[in-house]
């Protein structure tokens, strides 16, 4: 029997990223993660939004100093991460949301992984939300593929396609303008792009607040209505 060329997607690691991130990866039958890529300062990768009385708040990962050229697989956790006081900001902003008995811990062995290397705790935290929505796609790393890791946009994410013998390419809808239809079509893939489409589910916010982390969602509905937004919300392009 000759087995499907596989649907593979590519991202960085984001601590808790947002539902479309997840998305992705449940369309996808091979999930590559970059860990031999520069890390992004002001970026997403360590940090992301929760609601906290009403309101949108930030919460984070401290990042211990290193050369600018370090990449993220190098990074560590700074020595002042309080993984309690973290749970606390999460405990304090959601004790009373619908499904926190449930979620909270999940995220307590999120949060008190003891790894302190940067991609390998965010590795950790993207496949505990993996099992808790049961997305089957495997992580893999990107330095364990013969990818050349100077390649750059484009031409790295064909390689890795390649590599991973993949027919379709998924990426997020931000990606629109930068990778070209054509270019994956020479190399004999199709390229499609995933636009996550919010739903409204109970939030203790006058307004709803559309894309927070994941476990804002993960906090406010139960497992199974979690899993339908993951298959149902979103359109492929």
């Amino acid at each position: 029997m000759t087995l499907a060329a596989p649907v593979v997607a590519i991202m960085q690691p984001y601590f808790l990223p947002y539902m479309g991130y997840f998305q992705l990866a449940a369309t996808a039958d091979k999930f590559v993660i970059y860990d031999n890529i520069k890390y992004t300062k002001k970026g997403w990768i360590n940090r992301n939004r929760l609601l906290a009385n009403g309101e949108e708040s930030i919460f984070s990962l401290p990042i211990q100093k290193a050369s600018d050229s370090a990449p993220i697989g190098e990074r560590e956790l700074a020595g002042s991460f309080e993984r309690t006081k973290l749970l606390n900001q999460f405990r304090g902003a959601y004790t009373h949301a619908p499904a926190f008995a449930d979620f909270f811990p999940v995220l307590c062995v999120i949060v008190e992984f003891p790894d302190n290397n940067l991609f390998r705790f965010l590795c950790h935290s993207i496949q505990q939300i993996f099992n808790y929505l049961e997305i089957r796609a495997p992580l893999i790393t990107s330095s364990s593929l013969s990818v050349d890791p100077e390649a750059r946009g484009e031409k790295r994410v064909i390689a890795t396609c390649l590599d991973l013998g993949a027919k379709t390419y998924i990426n997020p809808i931000g990606g629109l303008e930068l990778y070209s239809a054509r270019a994956f079509e020479a190399a004999g893939m199709t390229l499609k792009f995933l636009r996550h489409v919010p739903r409204r589910y109970p939030q203790k916010s006058v307004n709803f607040i559309a894309n927070l982390s994941i476990a804002d969602v993960l906090m406010s509905v139960p497992r199974r209505e979690a899993q339908n937004m993951i298959q149902k919300d979103y359109e492929l392009i």
